[in-house]
């Protein structure tokens, strides 16, 4: 028999890099890849910047060239691999550039701003044979496995559902960062950095993740709850209902208008017992009948390392494109909702922020109603908060199935759109 054909050998390392987009949460990129470059995983040899990084910023990273040109930049050095750590609106464009040219992706969430874009970027992959990999950190933590693991087993019983719970604080200098910060929309183009879909995007991608459900067709509806409390046009105050394909529920509750910021966390609810995982610290707590409470904490895999490992033939890529499909029908759910409503003077107050002369907004009690409905996975209508949307009328009621003794089902606000046509 003739053997067949020959297999392309895996690139070696050092493999040549391009970043685009190195200041703001960039930064944290360029320290990770100084780090994988003195580890010999990787070589620096482009940045992708408006403005070009100064020899402070470069230090250890030695000469790599510098342009706003990303195509250009791609075809000058060579790259193998690019991160992509740019504007929302941007990532398509920039994942498309690099697949037409054989180059692999790190792409930082969320991949797309809209599903129509996420399959371009799914498409451009596809056809130009490359490796993506989607910058949802948490989704290397080694406690994902565990905690599916312990449910697997019946550890906490029966599952009813999974909730999320993420508090955290923005001042009003945090929507001057940039044009497109807080808005839905710029010059036309979606960009839809709400409080579910950026700053706390982790904590929707986590509880799907946990609960199993990741390709788009683990989603079967999404019911949205959008409100600002900050003079923005997107949203710092939500939650989301998610019905999955086995008629599970996730419930993820977040707010940038914490009165005491604290570590976002995701909690699976079973007859038995309760498993929660602050995802950032990769910290799990199982709390069952007849035990003790248990607390791990878990490593983590980097997921450019782990993208470096997937080129050179030696791991599985941990989150390629379609592991976020179902993340992805959450921001179309939110793109599509009505805009977010304004919550009224006397729900919020303003204290002063982190930088002189700037004020951030608290929402009164939004803490507890976060972990309330984390512990319950009710939005915040049912949770009877005042300044939540009224129900509508009987025959508009969801349909989502609720963990026994939790309040009446949710309003559905607004039901995730079909996949959009290809």
């Amino acid at each position: 028999m003739s053997p067949g054909p020959a297999q392309p050998a895996a690139p070696r390392t050092p493999l040549p890099l391009v970043l685009a987009g190195a200041r703001g949460h960039g930064s944290w990129h360029l320290r990770n890849i100084r780090r994988l470059q003195q580890a010999g995983l990787v070589r620096l040899v482009g940045i992708c910047e408006l403005t070009p990084l100064t020899g402070a910023e470069l230090d250890g990273l030695g000469e790599p060239a510098q342009s706003a040109d990303f195509a250009g930049l791609l075809d000058a050095t060579g790259a193998a691999v690019a991160v992509v750590c740019t504007p929302i609106p941007s990532h398509a464009d920039l994942a498309v550039a690099a697949a037409a040219r054989g180059v692999h992706l790190l792409l930082e969430k969320p991949p797309a701003p809209s599903y129509a874009e996420f399959l371009r970027i799914t498409d451009a992959v596809t056809a130009g044979g490359v490796a993506c990999q989607v910058g949802f950190q948490s989704l290397g933590s080694h406690a994902l496995p565990a905690i599916r693991a312990l449910v697997a087993e019946g550890a906490i019983g029966e599952p009813m559902g999974v909730g999320a719970a993420g508090a955290w604080a923005r001042d009003e200098a945090y929507y001057r960062r940039a044009p497109w910060a807080g808005r839905r929309r710029l010059d036309g183009v979606d960009v839809v950095d709400g409080v579910l879909t950026n700053p706390l995007a982790h904590a929707v991608a986590t509880a799907l993740a946990v609960d199993g459900s990741l390709r788009a067709d683990d989603v079967t509806r999404v019911d949205t709850e959008l409100f600002r409390a900050n003079d923005i046009e997107s949203d710092d105050t939500s939650f989301v209902g998610i019905t999955t394909a086995r008629g599970g529920r996730v419930g993820v509750a977040a707010t940038l208008c914490a009165e005491r910021p604290d570590e976002p966390y995701v909690v699976v609810h079973g007859t038995q017992g309760r498993i929660t995982f602050w995802y950032k610290q990769d910290r799990v707590l199982v709390q069952r009948s007849g035990h003790g409470p248990e607390e791990v904490l878990h490593g983590r895999t980097d997921l450019l390392e782990n993208l470096i490992g997937h080129l050179t033939g030696h791991a599985e890529l941990l989150v390629p494109p379609a592991s976020t499909g179902a993340f992805m029908k959450v921001v179309e759910a939110v793109r599509r909702a009505p805009d977010p409503l304004p919550l009224p003077v006397e729900a919020w107050r303003a204290v002063p922020g982190e930088h002189e002369g700037v004020r951030r907004r608290i929402v009164h009690g939004i803490d507890g109603l976060v972990a309330t409905s984390a512990d319950t996975l009710c939005g915040y209508a049912e949770l009877g908060t005042f300044w939540a949307l009224p129900d509508p009328p009987p025959d508009a009621r969801s349909t989502i199935p609720r963990a026994p003794g939790a309040p009446a089902p949710s309003t559905s606000h607004s039901p995730a759109p079909e996949t959009p046509p290809r």
